[in-house]
C-alpha cells in the first residue's frame, strides 16, 4: 500500500467494511469489527500488480483530528509471504 491507495469505508454500527485500489493494489477489501474504545479489530486482502494474492491482520486507532476528520493509526501484519509487521496512518480526505 502508498499514499496512492484509496480506501472507500462503510459502518454499520460494530462492523466496518472497505474497498481499496491504487498504489499498486488492483483490488482489495477489509473488514473489522470495533470495540467499546472504537479500536479496528482488521482482516484484508487484495491483489497486486504483480498478480499476488496477499493477506494480513491490523489493529487501527482511530483519531478524529481538528478538522473533523478521522486519521487512523495502524499496525499491521502480513499473514503471508514474509510476515513482516509494519505502522500506517490513513486520513481521511
Amino acid at each position: 500500500m502508498s499514499r496512492e491507495t484509496i480506501f472507500y469505508y462503510s459502518q454499520q454500527g460494530d462492523v466496518v467494511t472497505a474497498t481499496y485500489s491504487g498504489g499498486g493494489i488492483l483490488a482489495g477489501s477489509l473488514i473489522a469489527v470495533v470495540d467499546e474504545q472504537g479500536v479496528l479489530d482488521m482482516r484484508y486482502l487484495h491483489v497486486n500488480d504483480r498478480r499476488e494474492l496477499m493477506t494480513g491482520t491490523c489493529v487501527s486507532r482511530p483519531e478524529i483530528m481538528a478538522n473533523g476528520k478521522i486519521r487512523l493509526h495502524e499496525e499491521w501484519q502480513w499473514t503471508c509471504k514474509d510476515f513482516s509487521k509494519g505502522r500506517s496512518v490513513v486520513e481521511e480526505f
